[in-house]
């Protein structure tokens, strides 16, 4: 499994480059993402392990896609991607519930690959992805139960749920039983308005 210490240690610097490459100063990054500018210090000084909510609205006031901010070479030609691999970035309260950010791209379009483990009356609480995300839930073991906007839609295994990820939702186990998917969230092509930082209160939207 990837060392921890190395993954932010690579989140910092990418942060911190990205930042740059925009022009902006911490504090207008932090305002951008609707974080406060002491998280924003931490995250690159490597002194925290953020949380994927935080990571999401720091790739979206970036307009990146979220495994650039967390990769730690520059992407081959042909990348094989192994379970060490893997980029852990959850856990939850039961013992077998984690979260994990396989790949993905940034061009042509922000695609992200994940893979999901839920275990039994656990769940978790996404925030919402820029307007026009898109998010493919394919379930591999058990039964997953899929919230957004309030409805809920239960998938076995063998299904595929589809939803609009630009809104608050929620995945969680549909019973007692642990619940085990893999997950693609596919972005619009949007670059960031070079607008002002809004005065707006961030709303809250998990993955």
């Amino acid at each position: 499994m990837n060392d921890p210490r190395r993954i932010e240690a690579a989140l910092a610097k990418n942060l911190r480059e990205w930042r740059s490459k925009r022009g902006w100063s911490q504090a207008e990054l932090a305002a951008r993402a609707g974080l406060s500018k002491g998280m924003l210090v931490q995250v690159e000084q490597a002194q925290t392990n953020p949380s994927i909510a935080t990571l999401c609205k720091l790739a979206n006031a970036l307009g990146v896609a979220l495994p650039r901010l967390v990769e730690v070479d520059d992407e081959p030609a042909v990348k094989r991607v192994t379970a060490d691999d893997i980029v852990w970035l959850w856990r939850g309260r039961a013992r077998a519930s984690r979260a994990g950010l396989v790949a993905g791209v940034e061009t042509p379009m922000p695609v992200e690959l994940w893979t999901w483990s839920i275990g039994g009356r656990d769940g978790y609480d996404a925030v919402a992805h820029p307007a026009g995300t898109r998010e493919f839930i394919h379930v591999l073991e058990g039964r997953v139960a899929v919230t957004v906007d309030g409805v809920r839609t239960e998938a076995g295994a063998g299904e595929c749920v589809v939803f609009r990820a630009d809104r608050p939702h929620r995945y969680a186990a549909a019973g007692a039983a642990p619940v085990r998917f893999a997950m693609v969230v596919v972005e619009p092509v949007e670059p960031p308005a070079p607008t002002a930082p809004s005065r707006r209160r961030p709303t809250s939207r998990p993955a």
